[in-house]
């Protein structure tokens, strides 16, 4: 069991070293990306990555406070769904409707690695390893994908 502080400390040692670790990749256009916090460029639309001391998830989150908006975004990224797939080269988890830790309503479509802990130094290559090809391929899915959700801004 870990304290607070220890928890606090391992999570960001991962995050920044993972940060690191990304730095030197261009965007799927070429740019110098922030890869920890990846701006999408839509409102209430997020590439989201987690772990925890069982689980990592990469994720595309909805979560926009109006249903019938989320709903359509839910809409396009169905449609968009073969062309994600062949980006990610792999099948992903797509839940219309999940509820956050606080219990707000949003849309994901998303994949996880378990059992994998982030409080274990020892797990962290896995751990890069389980994130870095996946958001490589959202950025190169996004740079043509954005697009299609222009009307909806």
């Amino acid at each position: 069991m870990y304290s607070k502080a220890e928890v606090t400390q391992l999570r960001q040692a991962f995050w920044t070293a993972f940060g690191q670790y990304m730095a030197p990749v261009p965007s799927a256009e070429g740019d110098t990306t922030n890869w920890i916090n990846y701006k999408t460029g839509l409102k209430n639309v997020y590439f989201r990555m987690q772990a925890d001391n069982r689980r990592a998830t990469i994720a595309i989150e909805l979560n926009h406070p109006d249903a019938g908006i989320r709903e359509l975004f839910w809409e396009q990224f169905l449609e968009l769904r073969p062309l994600l797939h062949e980006a990610l080269s792999e099948t992903w988890t797509w839940e219309a409707a999940a509820t956050d830790p606080h219990g707000l309503p949003y849309s994901r479509i998303y994949t996880e690695l378990s059992p994998a802990n982030l409080f274990s130094r020892d797990d962290w290559p896995a751990l890069i390893s389980f994130f870095k090809p996946r958001l490589i391929a959202l950025d190169a899915f996004w740079a043509d994908a954005q697009y299609a959700f222009e009307a909806l801004k």
